[in-house]
């Protein structure tokens, strides 16, 4: 069993790079909005992040496969992220901001696959995928998310958006300094072929219905990871409340994250991929229809403990399984990809042209309809894998 103090590098990372997560992804699009820009120049601007997880993932995983350095290659990200960071405080225009928010995410979207892999190698033994293990460390991740989506949220309130890139450069140099602290593991490869292709896991009917039930079940999140503060910022919530209604959500994955061992194996993992879907369908019906009730869109947002916290772990180990060894980086690179590149290309175009046209509440109710084709596919996933049981 791996050590505690080999952990604990990750247990950072998760920290520093989710609390950077935690205040750029729900005050992006409300900075932008200071700035005077349209809602379809921000859904275009925050649509880049998940343009780079088209391509920047797989690449960085594919090197990393093949050398093993997947901690090296972690630095020089984090790097390259905080120094174009720093251009942030300059007046760019839209086309500029874009520029710099291509290069700077093109190195932070690589950041967690490579780091999910390194650290999957740690937490497996014989083959076997130890959640409680990673629940404890991606926890971390939680807390630091909560923490500065809470406190940017009063720090806003406060001061105004003008802050916004200064807390872009504190969190990643916190970022760039927990890479530093990371042990630099290289995988073993004397006995491993580095050339291991990646088409005949590919070609699997269970992984081609799960990638396709990841890519609905994300899409229908994209409602929230881009629209949900300008959403509540329309219903006339403060910047302070909309920090604590996304660090409900955070509360309950933290909870999840550190209790997942004893509910995970209640439900075979793909059986919980159907049950995260039609949870999600009730998580955007509920925030559509009563946004504009607190206490409604309060418990809404408890159900983020299913649908991101347990949908995540439960994607990481069948990714675990169904690419093992050398195929591990290619097949983090390629969930992110299939679940966040593309759904997350698609859902803020799509939903800046929804939105532009039919208000923000459009928005989630078309994230209904993604759930539906979520809950079909994941069922599809559970029954190629278990076609003789039935769900409880």
């Amino acid at each position: 069993m791996p050590q505690r103090r080999q952990l604990w590098p990750f247990a950072a990372l998760s920290a520093s790079y989710f609390a950077h997560i935690g205040f750029f992804n729900p005050y992006l699009p409300l900075w932008l909005k200071d700035m005077g820009l349209s809602l379809l120049t921000i859904s275009l601007l925050t649509a880049v992040q998940a343009a780079t997880r088209l391509f920047a993932p797989y690449a960085w995983g594919a090197i990393s496969d093949r050398t093993g350095e997947r901690v090296r290659l972690l630095r020089i990200g984090a790097g390259v992220a905080f120094s174009s960071a720093c251009l942030l405080f300059l007046d760019w225009g839209p086309v500029g901001l874009g520029l710099v928010l291509l290069v700077m995410f093109t190195h932070t979207s690589s950041m967690m696959p490579m780091s999910e892999a390194a650290m999957a190698h740690l937490v497996s033994q014989g083959g076997a995928f130890d959640t409680k293990r990673y629940g404890r460390v991606r926890l971390w991740g939680s807390i630091g998310f909560m923490v500065t989506v809470f406190a940017a949220g009063a720090w806003f309130e406060a001061f105004g958006m003008q802050h916004f890139p200064g807390w872009t450069v504190l969190t990643l140099a916190a970022v760039l300094l927990s890479v530093w602290w990371m042990p630099d593991i290289k995988e073993a490869s004397h006995h491993l072929d580095l050339h291991v292709p990646v088409g005949p896991v590919l070609r699997q009917k269970p992984v081609q219905w799960f990638f396709a039930s990841t890519f609905f079940h994300v899409l229908s999140h994209i409602g929230i990871y881009v629209f949900f503060s300008l959403y509540l910022d329309s219903l006339g919530y403060s910047k302070t409340l909309i920090g604590v209604l996304w660090a409900v959500s955070v509360a309950v994955e933290i909870g999840w994250f550190f209790t997942q061992s004893r509910w995970l194996p209640r439900l075979p993992l793909t059986g919980w991929l159907v049950l995260c879907s039609v949870t999600m369908l009730l998580r955007m019906g509920l925030t559509a229809a009563w946004a504009d009730v607190l206490w409604v869109l309060l418990l809404a947002q408890t159900l983020h403990a299913v649908t991101f916290a347990t949908h995540h772990t439960v994607c990481i180990a069948l990714i675990s399984h169904h690419f093992p060894g050398r195929l591990r980086g290619r097949g983090q690179a390629l969930y992110t990809v299939v679940a966040y590149g593309f759904p997350g290309v698609l859902g803020a175009l799509l939903g800046g042209v929804i939105s532009e046209r039919w208000g923000l509440q459009s928005v989630f109710w078309v994230s209904c309809l993604t759930s539906v084709l979520a809950t079909a596919t994941a069922y599809k996933v559970w029954r190629l894998q278990h076609p003789r049981q039935v769900l409880p």
